[in-house]
């Protein structure tokens, strides 16, 4: 049984404002990646590499699940170096005028062949500053 890496902040912001941050291809440019073929709708397949330039890294994703305002959920792969794919799932939830962020990766043993880069403490090191510090960070500036 695979257990997901969790991740969960509050932004002191709207649901709306968020989920604009996470779901317009513009706005994920200054915080998250460059993900110029981003189309939020189910089925539809995006692709990126790490920011830098240096396209080490191709990563796939392909939405499966949009619940606007509360959950965006999607495949999350790297297709040049295996044909596994793990669970990415963003929710929303409202508190007291703020948004609770709640990240779940599943199936990270599903990247384990491919090295320490892939490991979970990565992932999870990784999703932390993104959701704590750049999703965070990029939101509670632009007020």
């Amino acid at each position: 049984m695979s257990t997901p890496i969790t991740v969960q902040y509050k932004i002191n912001a709207s649901v709306e404002k968020v989920w604009k941050a996470l779901t317009d291809k513009y706005e994920m440019k200054s915080w998250y990646f460059d993900i110029q073929d981003f189309d939020l709708k189910s089925g539809k397949v995006f692709n990126f590499y790490e920011p830098g330039g240096a396209n080490q890294y191709h990563h796939q994703g392909e939405i499966i699940e949009v619940i606007p305002h509360h959950k965006l959920k999607h495949s999350w792969s790297y297709p040049d170096f295996s044909d596994q794919k793990t669970i990415v799932t963003w929710e929303l939830q409202s508190e007291d005028g703020q948004t609770l962020v709640r990240l779940t990766h599943d199936n990270i043993e599903n990247f384990k062949e491919l090295g320490e880069g892939f490991s979970r403490e990565n992932f999870t090191k990784g999703w932390n500053t993104i959701l704590g510090q750049s999703l965070k960070e990029n939101i509670e500036n632009k007020r």
